[in-house]
């Protein structure tokens, strides 16, 4: 089996950890070695089995090992973006992580370092980025482009056509009209209805959606 590393030891990564055991389940596939994480209070814990081995740079030093960066939240949802370019690694050192329970269509495409949890639904030609990180219970409809470093939290949907842009976080349950535009870095809020495109770097939230703020939040890099 195929060493890997989880970088992060919050929610999202445990749930990651358990998606790893149903894949294995189904198919040997992976030896998940343990999470990193800088905070050093995690480390040499142990959390739902799986050991915190030590700081994320740890990652750099096991050449043998693919990776899975599963950080960020709605308060800091650009934190993989900054990780991954700390890394400097190339594509092929990261993991496609997929859980059984999620239906991808074969015109569908998932790029590297993302993870798909369980009762995802890609229907017809959707095309998912790397590393971003796709919820349980999202569905992505047909045609829908979703830009690296997203984050579609649990029960969010995307009506066809959507675009999403590279850093973008939808929040759980939120609904997109069919062929908008979520701008890079653009945050919806839990819930929303989104019927008009929403700029890059702007928090939008309510039903229907409207601007509330511009996002503060930090990728490291304007983009």
């Amino acid at each position: 089996m195929t060493p890997l590393l989880i970088v992060g030891a919050g929610g999202f990564a445990r749930e990651t950890a358990q998606a790893v055991e149903a894949i294995n389940d189904i198919s040997p596939t992976w030896e998940l070695l343990g999470y990193l994480d800088d905070d050093p209070g995690k480390h040499g814990t142990v959390l739902d089995g799986v050991p915190v081995l030590g700081g994320s740079d740890e990652a750099l030093k096991r050449d043998d090992a693919r990776i899975v960066v599963c950080t960020g939240n709605s308060r800091d949802y650009a934190s993989r973006a900054r990780i991954v370019a700390r890394f400097g690694l190339p594509p092929e050192r990261y993991a496609t992580l997929v859980h059984p329970g999620a239906s991808v269509s074969r015109s569908s495409t998932i790029g590297p370092g993302s993870v798909v949890l369980a009762q995802v639904v890609l229907t017809a030609s959707v095309t998912v980025g790397a590393h971003v990180s796709v919820m349980p219970h999202v569905t992505l409809t047909h045609d829908d482009v979703v830009g690296d470093y997203v984050t579609l939290a649990a029960g969010a949907r995307l009506a066809g056509g959507v675009h999403v842009g590279r850093g973008a976080y939808i929040g759980s349950g939120a609904l997109v009209r069919e062929t908008l535009t979520i701008g890079s870095y653009a945050l919806v809020g839990m819930g929303s209805v989104v019927l008009r495109d929403v700029p890059a770097r702007q928090v939008w939230a309510g039903v229907p959606a409207r601007f509330i703020r511009t996002s503060t939040v930090d990728d490291g890099a304007r983009t």
